[in-house]
């Protein structure tokens, strides 16, 4: 099993900055890929970042040159650094990860989450 836990989140006035950490834990064998989603109230979740293991990123058109992604294979840590932050970027930020764990000899790979962290941006 894998846990997600996640930090940094808060309020912060329009323009400013945030930074979100989310460490993986637990028996791993390894975490392919990683990523940030949102939700804002009445609206879907949606993709906000992602990262692969060997570090190539995607990001959502709208947060793109204002939010960067990275990660520490060694810690099994992903971060988001978000800046000049709008009040549209206001949302519940969930950490996804896609790990494989090992049991009697055989690797199974699944989906986790986290808990969530709220970001609000103010005007």
């Amino acid at each position: 099993q894998v846990q997600l836990v996640e930090s940094g989140g808060g309020l912060v006035q329009a323009g400013g900055s945030l930074r979100l950490s989310c460490a993986a834990s637990g028996v791993i064998f390894s975490i392919n890929n990683m990523g940030w989603y949102r939700q804002a109230p009445g609206k879907q979740r949606e993709l906000v970042a992602a990262i692969t293991s060997g570090g190539s990123t995607n990001y959502a058109n709208s947060v793109k040159g204002r939010f960067t992604i990275s990660r520490d294979n060694a810690k099994n840590t992903v971060y988001l650094q978000m800046n000049s932050l709008k009040p549209e970027d206001t949302a519940v930020y969930y950490c996804n990860a896609e790990g494989v764990t090992e049991y009697s000899g055989y690797l199974y790979k699944n989906e986790y989450w986290g808990q969530g962290t709220q970001v609000t941006v103010s005007s």
